[in-house]
């Protein structure tokens, strides 16, 4: 199987690309659907070598006639196979009538599921067409399948998961493995997409490359060589004024750790240079843990007057709490033109007062979205391609929408959608930790998109090497070490 590409695509497109290769480019759809069958079957040799027996899961439309051609192609091969059919195949139209009655030449269908024996089930139940949510006897075939403790195998996509936004409708199979055709759908990495979708393989049914280019996808996976093309090793005579100087604000009283966090990841990730501003009392300490950051002693908004005129970004928000203090440095920081990173008690204080600026880069949670934005976190949740589209609108500059699978849109591409990073980044300080690489690479002179997009990236990919020592436990301060080995090309 090859690679994942980068686009992702909605259902709606994937239909798209499906007529395309079918009315203008002459692939029979039968053909099409022979090709998903075959693909899948390679898929459960190569991954389920030890597999015998089979329980393929069908229900209506192409999504069903794949299954009937991977439990044709497995019972030839000598598996032992039995096919649940939860729509009868003599109901079914088309390709996946004709696919149906293929296998039945070769086996029968049972009308309830049963899975005792069964050492890998194949989902071929509902596939991305699906709108609404699951219930009746697709609602009961999807728990029998998620307690049954053997691996499962998605065709397309997991059964009662929103191919577009990724949301479980109500209840979804759990899968291993899924096998995408055509076009990778978005919801399989996004929202509750990487949790029922398992690994993601991908075929392209033998489709030609550029039926593609008639269909804009609008969104794309973060890749490796994308991120890395930013980050070329430093010329020799390298000095600390080339890479500029980061000014980190916040740290009120109880929270200096953020603050810190965000500096120590900007010098880390880089700057030249970062100068934490804090309370009078916070600025003192902060060298005894990282002497490498300096500080400036704040106590009214004037008092940041020097610091900012040194300053070629800033990233306000780590540990700023939203007293009267933390009001007056964000208004101060809005009247200059520097580049700005802002995330949490900032992003709370911008939802009080909207501004719209291009050279910002927002780096929200889904609750500080919603508070954003006027709605509720399961709003955003709901579809997060919608949530970071309408931050973008609102805000301009750069939107960071957090998460499994965080979304990155700018004003000049497509939405870029983060797969690095693990549940072991499920802690306090993470997000400080972002705000500071963002900001530590913006200083070094990445454009807010680019740098959005490679710090969000090389964030989870700190984490995942963190993983190694295992997910559950995981600080944020773990990742700091980490970052240098990860921002520097091999």
């Amino acid at each position: 199987m090859p690679a994942l590409p980068a686009e992702l695509y909605t259902a709606a497109q994937v239909r798209e690309l499906d007529r395309i290769a079918i009315d203008e480019r002459g692939i029979p759809s039968i053909t099409l659907m022979e090709r998903a069958g075959e693909s899948a079957f390679n898929v459960l040799t190569s991954r389920y070598s030890g597999a015998k027996n089979l329980a393929v899961v069908c229900g209506g439309g192409n999504n069903a006639g794949d299954g009937y051609v991977l439990a044709r192609l497995a019972k030839q091969a000598g598996l032992d196979v039995s096919v649940t059919a939860l729509v009868q195949p003599g109901r079914l139209r088309g390709d996946a009538s004709a696919c149906a009655q293929k296998y039945l030449e070769t086996g029968a269908v049972e009308g309830s599921l049963v899975l005792d024996g069964a050492d890998l089930v194949v989902d071929a139940l509902l596939g991305s067409g699906l709108n609404r949510r699951v219930d009746g006897i697709f609602a009961e075939a999807v728990k029998l399948i998620n307690s049954a403790g053997v691996p499962v195998l998605a065709l397309d996509i997991p059964s009662g998961l929103n191919a577009d936004t990724g949301v479980c409708m109500g209840t979804a199979v759990k899968a291993d493995a899924t096998v995408t055709f055509i076009g990778l759908k978005r919801g399989l990495f996004s929202a509750d997409g990487p949790e029922f979708s398992g690994e993601v393989f991908f075929s392209d049914l033998e489709t030609p490359a550029d039926i593609h280019a008639a269909v804009s996808a609008g969104a794309r996976l973060v890749e490796p060589e994308q991120v890395m093309q930013n980050l070329q090793r430093r010329p020799r005579h390298a000095h600390k004024g080339r890479y500029g100087h980061v000014l980190v604000i916040g740290g009120d009283y109880g929270y200096q750790g953020a603050a810190i966090l965000a500096g120590s990841a900007a010098a880390r990730s880089g700057a030249g240079l970062v100068t934490v501003a804090t309370r009078t009392e916070h600025a003192r300490n902060i060298p005894l843990y990282r002497p490498e950051l300096m500080t400036a002693a704040v106590t009214t908004a004037q008092d940041l007057d020097t610091v900012l005129g040194r300053a070629s970004v800033v990233a306000i928000g780590p540990g700023l709490g939203q007293s009267d203090w933390a009001i007056s440095l964000f208004a101060k920081v809005l009247q200059t033109r520097l580049p700005l990173v802002v995330d949490a008690d900032a992003l709370n204080l911008l939802a009080q007062e909207h501004q719209r600026r291009d050279n910002w880069v927002l780096t929200p949670h889904p609750g500080e979205a919603a508070r954003l934005l006027g709605m509720t976190a399961g709003n955003i949740q709901a579809d997060r391609f919608a949530a970071v589209a309408s931050l973008r609108d609102r805000f301009d500059g750069v939107a960071v929408l957090k998460g499994a699978g965080s979304l990155i849109m700018d004003a000049t591409g497509p939405v870029y959608l983060n797969r690095t990073g693990n549940p072991g980044m499920a802690g306090g300080g993470m997000g400080d930790v972002l705000t500071g690489m963002i900001a530590g690479l913006m200083a070094q002179g990445m454009e807010p998109g680019a740098a959005a997009v490679a710090g969000v990236y090389l964030h989870g990919h700190a984490a995942d090497v963190c993983a190694g020592e295992g997910e559950r436990g995981m600080l944020a301060g773990d990742l700091l070490p980490v970052i240098r080995s990860v921002v520097n090309p091999g």
